[in-house]
């Protein structure tokens, strides 16, 4: 990344400058979100006394590591370890989930359980269109505030630049909030809030790659149909979705909220269910740790590994990673889009990919419409599914959520959609690389050079 960034300073001496001002420098990243991190951990140290009702160190009781999860599969459980290690995420063990491959089911049951919320709505999301469907959404939840319920609405200032400022007030005249993360006017345009997440009263939570717009229903004709992967979820793991928003909304809201047991109600049932974590990564983080629980995947998985991203612009470690799993014999999978929203991102993407294939990773291209869904599964044993794209941006850059879940059938349940999406695609081979055009090469050998800015 640093070399990408001193070529392009080099060939373009005064544009490059200003656009390293305005993406590459670091500046006041250290002030702001390291108080943002610090506020955070205070947080969860309210959360665990307040809550849990445990008086002890938080990141101590994150270390109490259970042992019997995977039993006699170590690699396994040292995954879990490292997510909590570096995260700071607690095991849940009493979730219940649904999996959504396309958007239409996802925001009919979103819709259906905000309407049927009876204390709180909170929704943290990257992008919210002014179209049919952001203003179906904002419609119910205008409606849910002017009847009591308290809806907090949070998004990405750089994501919603084109927004008009009217759209926001049925909601507001309605009594519900909306707050802005991070102002689009600011000079710091890098860091984006990418995450996207849905909490009910403390008891439902959302988590995935789906924005709410007209295109995530596939009623965009550039994009056609939309492929994507979300999740809904109840149980414990809520907590965690809910502390993220709360963290969140604090940093960019005067109207700050305080850890009250509202937010948190009981565990649901001391039944065991579904094994999970929710990590979070970013500029308010300690470490990249989505990145840290990506790489650990990879390099553990014994069998296989399948991955979808719409965006493949790996760092190092990553790009190491995968050609390493597979040299040493492991299925190694990965679809992007065919017909990529920006053309610069599908070169540079292909760049990598050529890489790829001379390991012998199997690689494809999605043919039925847009590819969006982000996740990943080794073994039939461990699924990632979140906000984060497999590039340099939302690993190291972007504030991103992912949920970790340590279940063999839902994992299978995603290997099986992948088989699936595998019958929609166009493998990508050392034959089509080898004989793609001039104008790609020259375009793809641009792309990789400006692929820190995509």
């Amino acid at each position: 990344m640093i070399w990408s960034w001193l070529m392009l300073l080099t060939i373009l001496p005064g544009i490059g400058f200003i656009i390293y001002l305005l993406f590459g420098f670091e500046g006041r990243k250290h002030t702001r979100f390291m108080q943002k991190n610090k506020n955070d951990k205070l947080l969860r140290q309210k959360y665990i006394g307040n809550i849990l009702k445990i008086e002890e160190d938080y990141d101590l009781y994150t270390k109490n590591v259970p042992t019997d999860l995977y039993d006699g599969e170590p690699q396994y459980q040292d995954i879990l370890y490292l997510n909590q290690i570096s995260g700071s995420s607690l095991l849940r063990n009493d979730n219940s989930l649904t999996v959504y491959d396309e958007g239409t089911s996802k925001f009919e049951a979103m819709l259906k359980d905000i309407e049927n919320a009876n204390d709180f709505i909170h929704l943290e999301y990257y992008i919210v269109r002014s179209d049919n469907l952001g203003r179906h959404i904002m419609r119910a939840l205008s409606k849910k505030a002017s009847e009591g319920v308290e809806v907090k609405l949070l998004y990405d200032g750089m994501g919603n630049i084109f927004n008009s400022k009217s759209f926001n007030k049925p909601l507001i005249s309605a009594g519900g909030d909306v707050g802005i993360f991070l102002s689009p006017y600011s000079i710091r345009l890098n860091y984006r809030n990418h995450r996207k997440l849905c909490v009910i009263d403390g008891k439902i939570g959302y988590v995935g790659g789906l924005n709410i717009g007209d295109e995530y229903l596939g009623r965009v004709k550039r994009y056609g149909f939309w492929r994507d992967s979300h999740i809904r979820f109840e149980g414990s793991a809520v907590h965690d979705l809910e502390l993220r928003f709360i963290s969140d909304w604090n940093f960019a809201s005067k109207k700050c909220i305080d850890i009250e047991e509202r937010y948190f109600p009981k565990p649901f049932s001391p039944v065991k269910g579904i094994n999970m974590q929710i990590l979070s990564s970013g500029p308010d983080c300690d470490l990249n740790s989505i990145q840290y629980g990506y790489f650990k995947m990879i390099t553990e998985a014994s069998k296989s590994v399948c991955f979808q991203t719409p965006y493949f612009i790996p760092d190092d470690s990553i790009l190491e990673a995968l050609k390493t799993t597979a040299l040493s014999g492991i299925d190694v999978k990965i679809i992007i889009p065919a017909h990529p929203d920006h053309p610069f991102v599908f070169a540079a993407s292909i760049s990598y990919i050529s890489e790829l294939l001379e390991a012998g990773v199997k690689c494809y291209k999605y043919e039925k419409g847009f590819i969006h869904s982000k996740f990943i599964t080794i073994d039939d044993k461990i699924t990632s599914i979140g906000t984060t794209n497999m590039d340099i941006r939302s690993l190291k850059l972007n504030f991103e959520v992912n949920a970790f879940i340590y279940d063999e059938m839902i994992t299978r349940n995603f290997n099986e959609s992948f088989k699936k999406d595998l019958g929609d695609c166009t493998e990508i081979t050392r034959k089509w690389y080898e004989e793609r055009g001039k104008l790609f090469k020259i375009q793809e050998s641009v792309s990789r050079l400006i692929s820190p800015l995509l």
